[in-house]
């Protein structure tokens, strides 16, 4: 048995086994790419496309308990799937318990698949009482919209879907637009120094307010993941109106991303958003990016991609999240 689930419950020649480090990154990316044709993943995907063994390591390591909260799945003593479960605050005080499953298609179709599931519910009910997080928690799960097996999977499971995250792609930044726009009378952008890092971070956190389904996001998690480069915001005198993160792909750096675009409130509708991000966009092509990618959630009472489409990009993929009552 292993942390809840009976080898017998798997077809012969299958079982559990935990994570242990380094000498499984390899076998885990090599499951990814084997679903990539079945789930048409769209391997540039900023939002969850094609990781290769090094990201793979990357996130493990910032999994709290990872040979606890990873599940392998072994078939004759190879690697076929994975499961991992991660989990986080929102800012409305929901506790959200995630888990993502991954199965290589000559291997669904055989209860394997909902065994993993049944695996990630348990060890998740047991996290949450150790937790002590039981009147707010909820489990989520993850699948894109071209995910077919694994979205039949969550639906007869009793997830629901609740929102989802689109992804646009611009997919020539020699082709951006000349020109912005006319920024409204006093303001001005510039580049986004240490100085400025609070007042980004709150210019971000304050644009999420009417939003639901978002993670809180703590100052310091913010300047540890701080890449200025491609960084612009804009001011009204000394006050911080609107920023535009982007970032070079660390894997691949012929791909930009456009991490956040968020005008205050109140000076929303006057052009500075189509500024800012045009802005960021040529300091991507900058740095050598030829594309850039990015996602809003459908939940986004802005429509945000209007104002997207209209410097290019056009839409790839839905990533959709689901949910479930703990009970």
């Amino acid at each position: 048995m292993f942390d809840g689930v009976a080898g017998e419950d798997l077809p012969v020649g299958f079982g559990f086994r935990p994570y242990r480090g380094d000498e499984d990154h390899g076998a885990m990316a090599a499951v990814r790419l084997g679903c990539v044709e079945r789930d048409r993943v769209d391997v540039r995907s900023v939002v969850e496309g094609l990781p290769t063994a090094a990201e793979i390591a990357q996130a493990s390591a910032r999994l709290e308990e990872p040979s606890k909260n990873q599940i392998l799945v072994v078939f004759d003593g190879s690697l076929v799937g994975y499961s991992t479960i991660r989990w986080w605050q929102e800012r409305d005080d929901t506790w959200l318990y995630l888990h993502r499953g991954y199965l290589v298609p000559e291997h669904r179709g055989r209860g394997i698949g909902s065994a993993m599931l049944s695996w990630a519910e348990e060890r998740i009910r047991r996290l949450v009482e150790e937790h002590g997080t039981a009147r707010t928690a909820v489990i989520g799960a993850n699948a894109a919209a071209s995910e077919q097996d694994a979205t039949a999977l969550l639906l007869a499971a009793g997830y629901r879907r609740v929102f989802s995250l689109v992804e646009l792609e611009l997919g020539d930044l020699r082709q951006l637009p000349e020109r912005g726009g006319e920024l409204p009378a006093g303001i001005r952008t510039g580049p986004i120094r240490a100085s400025h890092y609070r007042a980004a971070w709150r210019t971000v956190v304050d644009s999420y307010a009417d939003n639901g389904f978002t993670r809180k996001w703590p100052f310091q998690d913010f300047v540890d993941t701080a890449d200025p480069a491609c960084w612009r915001a804009a001011w009204n005198g000394q006050d911080m109106v609107g920023v535009a993160l982007c970032s070079i792909r660390r894997h691949d750096h012929t791909v930009g991303e456009v991490e956040e675009l968020s005008v205050r409130t109140d000076q929303r509708r006057l052009g500075i958003g189509r500024v800012l991000l045009l802005e960021g966009l040529r300091s991507l092509r900058e740095q050598g990016a030829t594309t850039a990618r990015l996602f809003t959630g459908t939940t986004n009472p802005y429509r945000s991609y209007d104002l997207y489409e209209s410097v290019g990009f056009r839409r790839q993929n839905e990533f959709v999240r689901y949910r479930k009552p703990l009970a």
